[in-house]
């Protein structure tokens, strides 16, 4: 049986009533040296948080779903927010066989009686994933109009946008913008799995 993950909560800034990241992603890194292609390798050390969201994401293990979306919810339970809905951000590579972000909000949901809304907010063009996009300023001009609501789901309702790795905030802010204006939500409060240790 699934037990909840130790946490570190961070309090994350932006255009939502309250956000949160429940930990950072890695807890250190340490250069080994290079391969034989000449490509650096790394030691990394995650959290606990961490290392499940890496199993899920990047290495297809369903497994810890369970474990990542207790954390969650205890964690929103903690925070009595009054929510409506659940909604994932829209994947930045919805090629990708598991589609963490909506693996961990239908768990979510299921733990919390919320409904999960995909339709809700939805991605309008495709775009480079901002993990390779390093300046600020380039990210919110190539996500600018890229999200649109769905205001008939939306209007006046009280919303938990869930994403799984926060890395600069920029997507997440550009859905927060386009639930609160486009799609007029009464609220939109925000929960990153994890977080990286910078910024960017």
């Amino acid at each position: 049986m699934a037990a909840p993950l130790k946490t570190n909560p961070l309090q994350i800034k932006g255009p939502w009533a309250q956000g949160y990241a429940l930990d950072i992603h890695s807890s250190s890194s340490k250069y080994l040296g290079d391969n034989e292609f000449g490509h650096p390798v790394h030691e990394t050390l995650r959290t606990p948080l961490g290392e499940a969201l890496y199993q899920l994401k990047y290495c297809g293990n369903r497994s810890v779903i369970p474990a990542i979306a207790l954390t969650v919810r205890d964690f929103l339970g903690a925070k009595n927010w009054q929510v409506d809905a659940i909604v994932p951000v829209p994947p930045s590579n919805p090629q990708r066989p598991v589609q963490a972000v909506r693996e961990i909000a239908g768990a979510l949901g299921g733990l919390a009686g919320l409904p999960v809304c995909d339709a809700c907010v939805t991605k309008q063009m495709t775009t480079e994933q901002m993990k390779n996009v390093f300046d600020r300023a380039d990210r919110e001009r190539l996500l600018a109009g890229v999200f649109q609501a769905d205001l008939s789901m939306t209007q006046g309702k009280r919303l938990l946008l869930i994403d799984d790795l926060y890395r600069s905030g920029a997507t997440a802010a550009a859905v927060t913008q386009e639930l609160l204006n486009g799609g007029k939500a009464g609220v939109v409060y925000f929960i990153a799995v994890t977080r990286t240790r910078r910024n960017g």
